[in-house]
């Protein structure tokens, strides 16, 4: 991490775990690709393969499997797990052995409040499994995402920050206080009645604050907090179920990070009650975030058909193996046919906390992977069931605003070939961010319950389980006909649905957050670096999508 200086020496005594991912079967490439070529076409029209298929086609190879159980057995390491579809071993042992295997060297490092333990040296492994395995997550366990939200609240400048303080005030519309309940935001979004995510799944991904040890020490949901918001709609309490991975667990009252799983908990069960709520819970590590998401996308029992991701940071400066697991996870999300909505961070083009910013624009990861529905934010105002207005979210440095830019590490995908995307701030043709948004200032925001208290809750970390709820919805009519899930959207919504109404253009506002960077990014006409292409018409893009 910046500025980190090593402090310590591992203790070789103390065990740990880390997980290595191997290659897919012969041919299994070809899955992806053909994923890819069909994205553009309606859902109906698309062939996507169940988990079994997938397991057999683009899984592990025994023989490699094999190669690694001997490794293992070489290096007095312990098989915790293995996932065949998601090609990865789960291996324990102590540090001691863990350097030896991995020829790298492990140390304690401190950078302000955070200690972690890191490596260097090149992570390296025998030649006899040289061409199996292809990374090796866990070595280090620094974190390596935030939480996207922002609570609506006096909140003080921080000292030296160009910024405008926050508004004392939104203006009246649903609520006194501006905000909204989370079923008014599907009705003024247009989500499309009679449907409740019934027979569908949303995975939602939550990262555990953890100790030296790496044991979870915070990061959940209480019950009572769920059964009580949902009361106070009127609506049945959704069928909520918590997994752990990589020894993840819903550990409440202990982590702010409580308010994110609130969140999104109640804001995708609110628009879609008929749907289960999985709940990913896995340590904030490289190894844990992208464990969670092949737990998720791999999950034979529930299934999930949409999985939401409000975590992320900048991508400039992450681990390429940390890159290289979640796009792998991605890739293997489109050939399932399952969505996967990123929110887009929550301080604007900057996608840093103004107090240590590097004065340089970023984009948000796990955003900017051009596999997934990357969510940015808008300012909604809203009059019974009609908008009547809808801007980019910026309320500056103390208020927040919608992330977005341009990647330096993503390649423009060809869906966005024609969208406009401006160079990077590297010069590099590079993925756009967002793709979609919704409401997520916090001036508007959402209504929820945390602690047992109500509380107003804003952030793109919204804004990403809002499009899970609609894709709940969508997926249950679309199944009901006899066809599929909506999966990978982003080349159809670039493409056959451009200009179809599916999408309302947001025009007004920019995201420059800090007002330093010369106004980057502008909305505009078409695609913009603050909204993408707009806010959802849920029954449009139902029927567009053939439901």
């Amino acid at each position: 991490m910046a500025g980190a200086e090593p402090v310590a020496p591992a203790d070789p005594n103390q065990r740990a775990e880390v997980t290595i991912r191997l290659r897919p079967r012969k041919g299994g490439a070809k899955a992806v690709r053909d994923a890819v070529a069909a994205a553009s076409k309606l859902p109906r029209e698309r062939k996507y393969l169940t988990r079994e298929e997938f397991e057999k086609r683009r899984g592990a190879d025994p023989a490699d499997l094999k190669q690694v159980d001997e490794f293992a057995r070489n290096h007095n390491l312990t098989i915790v797990y293995t996932n065949v579809a998601a090609r990865t071993v789960r291996l324990n042992g102590t540090i001691a052995d863990l350097t030896n295997a991995f020829n790298v060297k492990l140390e304690q490092f401190q950078v302000d409040d955070v200690r972690y333990r890191g490596r260097t040296g090149k992570v390296s492994v025998p030649a006899a499994v040289g061409d199996v395995v292809e990374a090796v997550y866990g070595l280090d366990n620094r974190p390596v995402a935030k939480p996207h939200f922002r609570v609506l609240g006096p909140e003080p400048l921080p000292e030296g920050v160009v910024g405008e303080p926050m508004p004392p005030g939104a203006e009246p519309r649903n609520a006194p206080n501006g905000s909204f309940k989370v079923p008014e935001l599907g009705a003024l979004y247009g989500f499309p009645s009679g449907l409740d995510g019934r027979g569908q799944c949303i995975a939602l991904i939550e990262l555990n604050d953890t100790d030296a040890s790496g044991n979870p020490t915070g990061t959940g949901y209480k019950l009572s907090d769920i059964e009580t918001f949902f009361s106070g709609l009127g609506i049945p309490v959704p069928n909520v179920v918590s997994i752990g991975v990589d020894g993840g667990a819903n550990v409440p009252g202990f982590s702010d990070a409580d308010g994110e799983v609130v969140l999104d908990i109640q804001v995708a069960g609110a628009l879609a009650p008929g749907a289960q709520i999985a709940v990913y819970f896995a340590p904030n590590t490289t190894a844990g975030f992208i464990d969670a998401i092949n737990t998720a996308l791999h999950d034979t029992v529930h299934k999930p058909s949409i999985i939401s991701i409000s975590w992320g940071g900048p991508e400039d400066g992450s681990p390429q193996q940390y890159l290289d697991g979640m796009e792998q996870a991605f890739q293997d999300a489109a050939t399932l046919g399952v969505t996967v909505c990123c929110a887009s961070g929550d301080n604007g083009s900057a996608d840093m906390d103004p107090s240590n910013w590097d004065r340089k624009p970023h984009c948000d990861f796990p955003a900017s992977s051009p596999f997934v529905l990357g969510c940015g934010g808008t300012k909604l105002l809203g009059s019974g069931n009609k908008i009547t207005s809808e801007v980019v979210w910026n309320e500056g440095a103390r208020g927040g605003a919608t992330g977005g830019g341009v990647s330096n590490l993503f390649s423009k995908p060809s869906y966005q070939s024609k969208a406009g995307v401006p160079q990077s701030p590297k010069k590099k043709a590079g993925r756009g961010v967002p793709d979609v948004a919704g409401d997520a200032d916090p001036q508007t925001g959402y209504q929820v319950l945390l602690n047992g208290q109500a509380a107003v809750f804003g952030g793109t970390s919204a804004v990403a389980p809002l499009w899970a709820g609609l894709l709940a919805r969508i997926n249950q009519r679309l199944k009901s006909k006899g066809g599929n899930a909506a999966g990978f959207l982003n080349p159809l919504l670039y493409g056959s649905l451009l200009n179809s109404g599916v999408l309302s253009d947001i025009t007004s506002g920019n995201n420059d957050v800090t007002g330093t960077l010369k106004g980057l990014y502008k909305s505009g006409k078409g695609w913009d670096a603050c909204t993408g292409l707009g806010s959802p018409n849920g029954t449009k893009l139902l029927k567009a999508l053939g439901g």
